[in-house]
């Protein structure tokens, strides 16, 4: 099924040059008293940054899953990614509950389907509408009672509107539950990306989320302080032996203005430069690759394969 950039193009796979980034944050405002550095600010250094990657790495294509609460600007980050020469794919959803925006999702999972599905069909201003739900956020191994709201909203939006749904599994937790809930609902498998898989070692896990037919999402590439690259390597090289290579999404998900390259951070351009050069020393093939920073995310995003 085709999917909707910001810009307004209706694409399938076969339009995007290039490669993707699955997760990631154009614009972006979590700040709280703890933490008043957490957010993504820099416009200039964000569009350096991309058009750095569209240059040297053949980025087509960011999905940005910045969703309600996260304090996202659909205008600005259409305005970066045009300045960028990139497409970008736009969000909406709920991240977990600390960051759910005042009486959202709400206690009815009907309502709150409603409230994406409006978001879907009528836009999120100036014209400008979602391309995939997310990122769904849960904080532990079990979900509140609002974030399972949440995802179950997330399930029956995307089966309204023919969306996909990234989850955010915090830490890398919570992640069969989050499986588990969106299939109850009656969503596919291979219309669901579980998030932030290469924080948890956990190659089980991994594992059964991929042979269940949904993506395992390895989008925190170059957070160093959580997880060094190695690690990441080793869990990555598992599930590619393990024939689970078409059910990986690869991304850096710059979360704040530190992650900039310009701020000493791995930047934008990580996943794409230094971890795929990683990868290839450790042997994968350039047809695997291929599905690790292309295909797999465009098959997620339209949904034209079944497990």
């Amino acid at each position: 099924m085709p999917f909707t950039t910001a810009g307004g193009r209706v694409l399938v796979p076969a339009d995007v040059p290039g490669t993707v980034l699955a997760h990631e944050h154009l614009v972006l405002d979590l700040t709280r008293p703890d933490d008043p550095a957490a957010r993504v600010s820099d416009d200039a250094a964000v569009v350096a940054e991309l058009a750095a990657a569209r240059s040297a790495a053949g980025l087509g294509l960011v999905v940005d899953l910045t969703c309600r609460g996260m304090g996202g600007d659909p205008a600005r980050a259409r305005a970066i990614a045009e300045r960028a020469g990139v497409e970008v794919v736009l969000a909406t959803g709920w991240y977990y509950e600390r960051f759910h925006p005042g009486g959202e999702p709400g206690d009815s999972v009907e309502r709150a389907t409603q409230l994406l599905v409006d978001d879907v069909r009528d836009g999120l201003g100036d014209g400008i509408r979602p391309g995939v739900i997310g990122e769904i956020g849960s904080h532990g191994e079990q979900a509140s009672p609002s974030e399972r709201v949440g995802l179950l909203a997330a399930a029956g939006a995307a089966l309204r509107t023919g969306l996909s749904v990234a989850t955010h599994a915090h830490l890398g937790q919570g992640a069969l539950e989050q499986l588990d809930l969106l299939t109850s609902a009656g969503l596919p498998p291979h219309r669901i990306c579980i998030g932030h898989q290469d924080l948890v070692d956990a190659p089980g896990q991994h594992a059964a989320i991929a042979a269940a037919g949904a993506y395992v999402a390895f989008d925190t590439v170059g957070k160093a302080s959580y997880q060094p690259d190695e690690k990441r390597i080793e869990l990555l090289l598992a599930l590619l032996d393990a024939g689970h290579g078409r059910h990986v999404l690869l991304s850096n998900d710059i979360s704040r203005d530190a992650y900039l390259a310009s701020r000493g951070g791995q930047g934008f351009g990580h996943v794409l430069g230094p971890f795929r050069a990683a990868l290839a020393a450790r042997g994968v093939d350039p047809p695997t690759l291929d599905l690790l920073y292309r295909e797999n995310a465009l098959r997620w995003l339209d949904g034209t394969e079944r497990p």
